[in-house]
């Protein structure tokens, strides 16, 4: 082999590697991938069971029963009136509670209209509300700038 010969072989093998390294990577984001939604959404359109998604919305009132052990079931709602019932088993944030900004993130089950959660965030101070909640309450025309839900 000539110098230029073993110099393309060593640039092709570098470049190889490299292009195996990006598509590893892009491989390892897509399966982490949660899309969000809100109830106006999965009305309109349901998502297969077993797809992991990201619910947001209200609470709803009057929605939130303890069951057995540390097992709740509670519905988030939007300004359509759509709700979706949640289920989910394990510590709730502090600052839960009816009336409240909520982003779910888990999959419905094959069979179920139910909503099983994984993770649940909650609004943590007076100003906050999850980004994609906010902004989809903005375009229903439900918030307003000083940050409180109509």
């Amino acid at each position: 082999m000539t110098r230029k010969q073993k110099r393309l072989a060593i640039i092709a093998g570098g470049m190889s590697f490299i292009l195996a390294a990006v598509l590893l990577v892009m491989f390892a984001f897509s399966q982490s991938v949660a899309y969000f939604y809100m109830p106006a959404d999965l009305a309109k359109n349901p998502v297969p069971p077993g797809t992991r998604i990201r619910l947001g919305g209200l609470v709803g009132a009057g929605s939130v029963v303890r069951g057995a052990g540390s097992t709740v079931q509670f519905a988030v709602t939007d300004a359509t009136g759509e709700l979706v019932r949640v289920r989910y088993t394990g510590i709730l944030p502090d600052l839960f509670r009816e009336g409240q900004g909520v982003v779910t993130e888990g999959r419905f089950e094959a069979g179920s209209q139910v909503f099983t959660a994984d993770t649940v965030l909650a609004k943590h101070d007076e100003t906050y509300m999850p980004k994609e909640v906010a902004d989809k309450l903005k375009a229903q025309g439900l918030w307003n700038e000083g940050g409180a839900v109509q």
